[in-house]
């Protein structure tokens, strides 16, 4: 008689089930073993005062990691002013928040999402992810978002797009990875080089920054004390979402 054939990702499925349990000392372990030493810490400073909503921010991520309907690595949210003394609302660009202490990465079952220990970077691991979407509802800012596989329709028939998402370049195939996976925002890793370093002058530097018109997305390494990000915090008052959660976002807002 023969034997029903079982998918890798259905395998990994029933290997979940019996590792929901997994400590949080556990996933720690691993990143500890497999990353090299923290040579950055990126993160953003996002100034509400100059941010005007207009989106190119969004546009300009989904075109640089070609995500599909429904994914969104960065949104821009509309907040009334406090105080109420005028019409103009406040706008919040929401990227992933990369937290020192993230909460999405000691409920996954299969260690597919972790904190780069080089550069404070959170990532998944495609390979890895079953779509258990734990990250997902773990997530306190709403910064994940689950592929179920949509594609927008005026892409063309042939010549499928590639993502260049984590430098692997995969093209969008029905039932193979990120289709079924947990994504989001990976502060355009892929644009990085050899040694971990970003270079805005030549643009390898995270698309939402690059493109806002405003000029409201500052990024840099923030254990750098004389890039740009460090020296607006040091300059300017500011704050971060849901402190008291702990979590540590590597995402500041000016006021």
């Amino acid at each position: 008689m023969e034997e029903s054939a079982i998918s890798r990702r259905d395998l990994l499925k029933h290997a979940a089930a019996g590792a929901v349990a997994t400590s949080i000392v556990a996933n720690q372990a691993v990143a500890a073993a497999t990353m090299p030493p923290r040579k950055h810490r990126w993160g953003m400073v996002i100034d509400t005062q100059r941010c005007v909503g207009c989106e190119a921010c969004v546009i300009a991520c989904k075109v640089e990691n070609q995500t599909p309907p429904g994914v969104y690595y960065t949104v821009v949210t509309h907040e009334p002013l406090p105080g109420g003394t005028t019409d103009r609302p406040v706008f919040m660009t929401k990227p992933c928040f990369h937290c020192e202490n993230p909460p999405c990465v000691p409920v996954c079952p299969v260690h597919a999402t972790y904190k780069r220990e080089s550069d404070g970077i959170v990532v998944v691991d495609y390979d890895r992810c079953i779509g258990c979407r734990y990250c997902i509802v773990a997530c306190p800012y709403a910064a994940r978002y689950a592929d179920f596989g949509d594609d927008y329709e005026f892409l063309p028939a042939a010549g499928a797009p590639v993502s260049p998402e984590y430098k692997q370049y995969r093209v969008r195939t029905a039932g193979q990875s990120p289709i079924g996976n947990a994504r989001k925002c990976t502060f355009c890793l892929h644009l990085q080089d050899e040694s971990g370093n970003y270079d805005e002058a030549s643009g390898r530097w995270p698309a939402c920054a690059k493109t806002c018109t405003g000029h409201a997305i500052h990024f840099g390494d923030l254990d750098d004390p004389g890039s740009v990000v460090s020296r607006l915090l040091r300059e300017r008052n500011a704050i971060r979402l849901k402190e008291e959660l702990g979590t540590k976002p590597n995402v500041f807002y000016l006021l």
